[in-house]
């Protein structure tokens, strides 16, 4: 199952590496929201793959094997936190861009700079 995961963790790399290469900064977003989506799939896969296990141990549980590490689930939630903000300042950023510029072309933006 976690060769499952890796094949999906390093296709949501490269797509997103792919787009972020592009001249389009929307593309430039939405590559950046999926390479944080991989990453936080990463983290998910190499903190162990188990089902239907507490993440808490507790009396009813004999062994430390019969848990859940819950520590890529708070890193995880974390990333999503953190992914959630740059992405907001990203989609304020390009919108104000835009509206200043009246273009999304990343060339374009460096002719602003010769003026």
């Amino acid at each position: 199952m976690e060769w499952l995961f890796a094949i999906l963790v390093g296709g949501l790399y490269s797509a997103g590496l792919y787009l972020m290469l592009q001249r389009n900064m929307f593309k430039l977003i939405l590559g950046m929201c999926l390479v944080s989506h991989g990453a936080n799939l990463l983290i998910f896969t190499a903190g162990g793959l188990t089902r239907n296990l507490p993440p808490i141990f507790s009396e009813t549980t004999s062994l430390p094997s019969q848990i859940t590490d819950p520590l890529p689930q708070a890193f995880v939630l974390t990333a999503i936190v953190i992914s959630f903000g740059v992405t907001a300042f990203l989609l304020v950023l390009v919108h104000r861009t835009h509206k200043t510029l009246n273009t999304d072309d990343v060339d374009d933006l460096i002719k602003t700079d010769l003026q």
